[in-house]
């Protein structure tokens, strides 16, 4: 498979996802090849949710990339409503599917984030992630350790 084959197409609201994908495709596609790096099903849909709300400072959109109408690779993104201080927009969740894998599908989604986004985009990742290196490749910087003090 070559990356230059498959299409993306962006996904705003529930309505737009093409007549043969629905949410819950979209949702267990990126549960079952997140892995290990992944979250519950329940977090990914509210992640969703909140990419689709138009209530003030929510919104977002994702991308789904297809090769012959199967899913290969997907991105999730909220906007934060945040911009200058903190990014505009944050990569919450982005997977290839695991049998496509090194073929440049990231990269190329990566690339379609940046054109669609009109400000800064953060991601978390962990540091023993293969995705680590995909994200410094495409110009992520790590500029802060994140800390998180949990209840």
């Amino acid at each position: 498979m070559d990356s230059d084959i498959i299409t993306i197409i962006k996904v705003k609201e529930e309505n737009d996802f093409p007549e043969n994908l629905t949410r819950d495709n979209f949702i267990d596609f990126l549960y079952h090849h997140l892995g290990q790096y992944g979250d519950k099903k329940r977090d990914i849909e509210r992640a969703l949710d909140y990419a689709f709300s138009s209530d003030e400072g929510k919104g977002g959109f994702i991308l789904i990339a297809l090769e012959d109408d199967e899913i290969v690779g997907g991105v999730l993104m909220n906007n934060t409503a945040m911009k200058g201080y903190i990014p505009g927009h944050i990569l919450v969740y982005i997977a290839t599917h695991k049998d496509h894998r090194g073929k440049g599908i990231g990269t190329k989604l990566l690339k379609q984030v940046f054109k669609e986004c009109d400000g800064d985009v953060a991601l978390h990742v962990e540091y023993d992630n293969p995705a680590f290196k995909l994200y410094k490749k495409v110009g992520f910087k790590s500029k802060y350790a994140e800390m998180r003090y949990q209840q």
